[in-house]
């Protein structure tokens, strides 16, 4: 009993601490909390829900709320490093996010962006882009729980967009536990001659 004893607190005596604390490093990069993203996530049976204002001509009518019940795929692989004014280190994620109606299966939001992570100063990034013409960097501290906000100037869009359907703010709240995903988000819009708040939320669970 002493000799098998002796066995397993030697092999955890001679575990290096690197692989015990490296479980954020991928590929020589420490992606921090960012790193138990990687991998593919899709939408538990509930789903998610999308509120948003309604088209012209649509049963809603215009600009009223149009609630869309959907489901969603999200894949986080690694992308890069970079060293912004030689100062600034990051390491990045890029992800690629796939929205579909439950009412019909058709797909109806197509996002692609990067969350990146600044370690030294304990910041989390989402820069995306969705076909619209329209981009977004919102940022916030790095954490399991984490509400990313776009600061001044960090929304783009095209001159038609902003004449038409300008956003003017973007927050999102995200939870990551385990194998599960949970975020809410809101996209403040100025649109049809007033403000309207799109808001998404939705639960996923890790595939693989």
């Amino acid at each position: 009993m002493k000799a098998v004893a002796k066995v397993l607190l030697s092999s955890v005596l001679i575990t290096p601490l690197s692989v015990q604390a490296d479980h954020t490093v991928i590929d020589g990069m420490d992606f921090g909390v960012l790193a138990q993203l990687v991998g593919t996530w899709k939408s538990v049976d509930a789903g998610g829900v999308d509120i948003a204002p309604a088209q012209e001509g649509s049963t809603q009518g215009k600009g009223a709320p149009a609630v869309v019940p959907f489901y969603e795929t999200i894949t986080f692989e690694v992308a890069a490093d970079a060293v912004n004014a030689s100062d600034q280190s990051l390491v990045a994620l890029y992800y690629k996010q796939e929205v579909f109606k439950k009412e019909d299966d058709s797909k109806f939001h197509d996002q692609r962006g990067y969350f990146i992570y600044d370690q030294a100063n304990q910041t989390v990034y989402n820069s995306f882009c969705v076909p619209r013409a329209t981009c977004v960097v919102a940022e916030g501290a790095a954490g399991n729980t984490m509400t990313l906000t776009a600061p001044d100037g960090g929304i783009a869009e095209s001159s038609y967009m902003k004449d038409n359907a300008s956003t003017t703010g973007f927050t999102m709240n995200i939870q990551i536990e385990g194998d599960t995903l949970t975020y809410t988000q809101s996209t403040i819009l100025d649109i049809y001659d007033s403000e309207f708040s799109h808001t998404d939320s939705s639960v996923l669970e890790r595939v693989k």
